[in-house]
């Protein structure tokens, strides 16, 4: 699929004999073409250098400032040809003139050329562009219903519960997905994920754009479920990619910022045990927010006791009574000595060292905590009843 639209933004930048890009009206890329030029001041090249283009095309998608700064020019009302003039004191280096790719009065993307004046808004060559941009928009819509329609399947597919109406999802979804459907399959969970956050309503399309190995995806139970095809059985490199992609659609990300987190089921060979692998990756989101990652990104088969945890409730079990007040604020060096200490399977050496602190200072922080919950670390249940509380307080 992602080579017809190639094979239609090369054709546009043929014609016109400028670069070219598509993009979908979210601002994520597509397609791209490039052009030569022939012309003895190289001026193909120097547009080809063009850094907001080149930003775009090297992270799949434009910035919000840059695409705020293109909209200003009313390109989403546009029914013909838009010149944006070059901006340098917002990145924009270069002139522009915007395509709108329409179908049926909706617009789906943008098609968009380096030009710095040299095409006249009345060029026919422009016109025969245009025809290429109602073309891709046809092909867009119809790709756009198509993803809508597997979406829906894939949501009905990974409820608990359904019954035959899950079948029919099933089998729904595996005609949709043809060969794809037999695996190595992995779903991916990004939360929180707002409904009006979902690629299909923005006019994201990762099917033909930044996530070629995306084979469906839905809005559920508040988070964005994305079922990934791998390279292989075992490898989830397909799918931490995926996720990556699409926390950056979600702004920047960071270990610890509060934002979205991704979790990974582990590998499916069908679409059998979809709801089971919608539990590991919401579980895996949960715990990527609970203790976070530096991308932000957790698999099932890595989350340790939150494995166990998450599965007592939806929302994360309730804090037992004994940390109550060792989760005051007051008290937070003295929580995470005594997490330490029993992540580091209570071996003084290792928690003083993880701590940067004397043994005797984490022997006397430790007494603390022994006062203030009632619990005797010396004890292995009190010890797992602590160390569980803890983590069980972090969700």
């Amino acid at each position: 699929m992602r080579e017809d639209y190639q094979a239609l933004i090369d054709e546009v930048s043929q014609l016109l004999g400028t670069p070219a890009t598509l993009e979908g009206r979210d601002f994520s890329l597509i397609a791209f073409g490039a052009h030569e030029s022939g012309d003895e001041e190289g001026q193909g090249l120097d547009l080809a250098l063009d850094a907001v283009r080149t930003r775009t095309i090297l992270q799949r998608r434009s910035a919000p400032a840059v695409r705020a700064f293109f909209e200003n020019y009313g390109i989403t009302r546009a029914t013909g040809p838009v010149r944006i003039p070059p901006d340098p004191a917002a990145g924009v280096v270069h002139g522009r003139i915007c395509l709108p790719v329409r179908d049926r009065g909706v617009v789906y993307g943008y098609i968009w050329l380096l030009d710095d004046g040299a095409l006249d808004l009345a060029d026919p060559r422009l016109t025969a562009a245009m025809t290429v941009a109602e073309r891709t928009g046809a092909q867009l819509a119809a790709h756009f219903r198509a993803e809508e329609r597997t979406g829906e399947l894939l949501s009905a597919a990974l409820a608990e519960r359904g019954g035959g109406a899950r079948d029919e999802a099933v089998a729904g979804l595996a005609a949709a997905l043809g060969d794809a459907a037999a695996g190595p399959l992995a779903l991916v969970a990004v939360l929180p994920w707002e409904q009006d956050e979902h690629p299909r309503s923005s006019g994201q399309s990762p099917l033909t754009g930044a996530l070629p190995r995306l084979a469906a995806q839905c809005v559920r139970d508040g988070a964005l479920a994305a079922l990934v095809r791998l390279r292989t059985p075992h490898g989830l490199d397909a799918a931490r990619a995926a996720a990556g992609r699409l926390l950056r659609s979600a702004g920047p990300q960071g270990a610890g910022d509060g934002g979205p987190t991704a979790g990974l089921s582990t590998p499916r060979t069908g679409l059998a045990g979809l709801p089971t692998a919608w539990r590991e990756a919401r579980a895996a989101a949960r715990a990527a927010a609970a203790e976070p990652p530096q991308d932000a990104i957790a698999e099932w088969d890595a989350i340790g006791p939150y494995r166990l945890l998450t599965g007592l409730a939806p929302t994360g079990p309730v804090p037992d009574p004994v940390v109550h007040d060792l989760l005051r604020p007051v008290h937070h060096e003295l929580a995470r000595t005594a997490e330490v200490f029993l992540d580091c399977a209570g071996q003084a050496g290792r928690s003083a060292a993880a701590l940067g602190i004397h043994r005797q200072t984490l022997y006397y922080r430790l007494t603390r905590v022994e006062r203030l919950t009632g619990l005797d670390l010396d004890e292995g249940e009190d010890r797992l009843l602590l160390h569980m509380a803890l983590k069980a307080a972090r969700l």
